[in-house]
């Protein structure tokens, strides 16, 4: 385990714990029932640092453990394949990248991001340490260079003469185990011209909504732009814009470049800065304010699954993601609770939930509904919506576990947003 004693982005002392989830298993090591008596568990808290408001895991498992059989595969996400498509028009457009730049993925995963790049003529190129999903890259004819991001392999992409004219890391900077490393590496690297593009989960977004889920052992550190602004500037680099996605329950996709970058730095960095001090990112109190809701939100949503089942009904879990880990093993939810979790990876199906142990089964294979889906993978609720419309229309039933624990019916489809 590694121990934050000082903060992973200003190193001051300062850290405050405001929230223990206990221990907890990897949320992403999906067991099979032979393993299952041999899972390990790890202290699970997050801290604040007062200083300069960095959220950060209090420690953390070794990232070679959690990253090298990774089973995410983005290619299954039909949502972010659409959130990719308009990310990659509004970046080539909003920085007039022109066919044959060069482009690198950090985290390249199954290559969904640069397939999109290479639609439009430019040139790909991804790093990512995940055998597995490496593979599925080079199935698709895209180079990848298995390895993690950092100042080393910087440094040995720059002895090999290359020199992106765009970096890209989506859903990736907040997985760092040394955010100084990652940053020094997109330094080495960097022109003048180059662009660092990435898509983190919002503090604030998290914060509002009670989103703890977004809490696990990957996610060493959760950003808001405040603090973003003084790591980068360390470094030589400059804000230059952010714009804000629905996807994934709130995040934010920031644009990085030189101090010496021809691009201006727009009003909108300076915006969001000012409306999280706003909101209450550099006060120690909002925190403890957020982990009491949470507090709240885990006892009313078991008390709800208690009543369902007493009931005689049935609840299974739509999508079994990482974050559904956290939710499950905070909450204390099990098969007694929650019978099944339904899914279309094929690296989950057939396995249990981390630590909790609720078989996974395909999605296609269900011949009887149940009368409640949890949906765990909450942060596509608007697509389940839309898959599921039938089942809704037949008196299904969908609970969602915050920002406030809901039933969500067709009546309140359909009344767009008013409780059933």
């Amino acid at each position: 385990m590694k121990k934050n004693k000082y903060c992973m982005n200003c190193k001051s002392s300062k850290l405050e714990q405001f929230i223990d989830l206990g221990k907890q298993p990897n949320g992403n090591t999906f067991p099979a029932l032979n393993e299952i008596d041999n899972e390990q568990n790890f202290p699970f808290a997050m801290s604040v640092c007062t200083q300069c408001w960095q959220v950060q895991l209090e420690e953390f498992p070794p990232v070679e453990y959690m990253f090298t059989n990774h089973p995410y595969v983005t290619g299954l996400n039909q949502p972010v394949v659409h959130h990719f498509e308009e990310l990659v028009d509004n970046t080539l457009q909003k920085f007039d990248i022109p066919p044959n730049s060069l482009v690198l993925d950090i985290g390249a995963n199954d290559g969904t991001l640069l397939s999109k790049f290479r639609d439009r003529g430019l040139r790909v190129l991804g790093i990512d340490p995940c055998k597995g999903s490496s593979e599925l890259s080079r199935q698709a004819g895209i180079t990848v260079l298995e390895a993690f991001w950092n100042r080393q392999t910087a440094e040995a992409m720059k002895r090999l003469g290359i020199y992106p004219d765009l970096i890209t890391a989506t859903a990736v900077f907040y997985h760092v185990e040394d955010l100084h490393s990652f940053v020094q590496g997109l330094e080495i690297l960097m022109e003048e011209n180059t662009i660092f593009c990435t898509q983190c989960v919002y503090l604030k977004d998290v914060i509002e909504k009670k989103q703890f889920d977004h809490f696990y052992h990957e996610h060493t550190m959760i950003h808001g732009i405040a603090p973003l602004r003084d790591l980068f500037s360390r470094y030589g680099l400059r804000l230059l814009d952010v714009d804000f996605y629905p996807i994934h329950g709130g995040s934010f996709v920031l644009y990085v470049g030189r101090k010496k970058s021809p691009f201006p730095t727009t009003k909108k960095i300076d915006n969001a800065i000012s409306e999280e001090k706003r909101f209450g990112l550099d006060r120690l109190q909002t925190y403890l304010d957020f982990s009491k809701g949470v507090e709240q939100n885990k006892e009313e949503l078991v008390s709800l699954l208690q009543q369902i089942r007493g009931a005689g009904k049935r609840v299974f879990g739509l999508g079994a993601p990482l974050k559904g880990s956290t939710l499950l093993n905070y909450c204390g939810i099990g098969p007694d609770l929650v019978e099944c979790a339904v899914e279309i990876n094929q690296y989950k199906i057939g396995r249990y939930t981390p630590g909790t142990h609720i078989p996974i089964v395909c999605e296609s294979v269900i011949n009887e509904q149940p009368d409640y889906y949890l949906v765990l993978a909450w942060n596509f609720l608007d697509f389940f919506i839309k898959k599921y419309a039938d089942y809704l229309n037949a008196g299904g039933k969908f609970i969602i576990p915050h920002p406030t624990v809901t039933i969500l019916e067709q009546e309140w489809v359909v009344s767009n947003c008013k409780s059933a």
